[in-house]
């Protein structure tokens, strides 16, 4: 293990290992100071935020811009505090955390017996999300996890989710799908972070007006399964509880072969996604390059 992977890994551990024990105000103020810290610095994941964001308002002023990455970053780092501090939450704390609207969709779908897939963008934090789900709804589900490097941080997520009550699968190693469908025949929930393709299979979606490559597997493991797919969104307010939106089912088009399924249903969740993030820019925690056009300018509208 190299020194930089030894350091990330130990600022991580130091985080779940002292962040939990902070009372809560003290940390929400640790968290706003590290994020206005990091803001200040104009890193390169500060200027990205801004790019992105940029795309989502258009018509934005520098200073609006400017605003929002603020509270981009104090949105993400709420995201981070909250998640140190998971582990150590009591059951009331998890269930009162969280307030979804429409939550019909989801309770109907999984009532019927033939699995439902949530796909949700990085909107504030959908581990919360899954915790809830976990404790309040009493619902077990699989979900997909980076391989993070190093290895030894990628463990210490998997153990914090599956403490949480989440089975995680790697992403590499091609065997995930298999396993995601087999919990989904069985009437099983599956929750996938889905506006970011980590593979070579994405498909290609216009997103705010421009492409970009959303992952295939959310629209894949419906139509082979039968199970409902929900598209969520999250988002944060003034007060200590997470807001959330379950939206109507995705439906399997009709006819067309199955890339041609595949595309129309991951463009309508890309739809709802930029409905989220659109309402809630700043609780979108997208630090990274997306669009096509900023991955690969050649392939980019003019």
């Amino acid at each position: 293990m190299s020194t930089q992977d030894r350091l990330t890994d130990a600022l991580y551990g130091l985080g779940w290992g002292t962040v939990k024990k902070l009372p809560e105000p003290a940390a929400v103020r640790l968290g706003r100071t590290i994020a206005d810290l990091a803001w200040k610095q104009r890193g390169k994941g500060v200027q990205r935020l801004e790019s992105n964001y940029a795309r989502v308002v258009p018509d934005a002023s520098p200073e609006r811009l400017a605003e929002l990455s603020r509270a981009g970053m104090r949105s993400y780092l709420r995201y981070w505090m909250e998640s140190f501090r998971l582990p150590a939450w009591s059951k009331e704390r998890i269930q009162g955390g969280f307030d979804p609207k429409d939550l019909h969709h989801l309770t109907e779908g999984m009532a019927t017996g033939k699995g439902v897939v949530l796909a949700l963008p990085h909107l504030a934090n959908w581990d919360l999300a899954g915790a809830w789900v976990t404790t309040k709804l009493g619902i077990p589900f699989t979900t997909v996890a980076e391989r993070l490097k190093p290895e030894t941080l990628y463990d210490r997520f998997v153990a914090y989710r599956e403490g949480l009550g989440m089975e995680v699968l790697p992403h590499s190693g091609g065997t995930a799908f298999g396993t995601l469908a087999r919990r989904l025949r069985d009437g099983g929930l599956v929750c996938l972070v889905a506006d970011r393709d980590l593979s070579v299979s994405g498909v290609e979606v216009d997103f705010f007006g421009d492409t970009a490559r959303m992952p295939a597997g959310p629209a894949l493991l419906a139509q082979q399964t039968g199970a409902l797919l929900l598209p969520v969104t999250l988002w944060y307010d003034d007060s200590p509880v997470m807001r959330g939106r379950v939206h109507p089912p995705v439906e399997v088009p009709e006819s067309g072969t199955r890339a041609e399924k595949t595309s129309v249903m991951t463009q309508a969740l890309a739809d709802a996604f930029a409905t989220g993030i659109a309402d809630h820019p700043e609780d979108w925690h997208m630090l990274q390059r997306l669009w096509l056009a900023d991955l690969d300018p050649a392939k980019g509208s003019a």
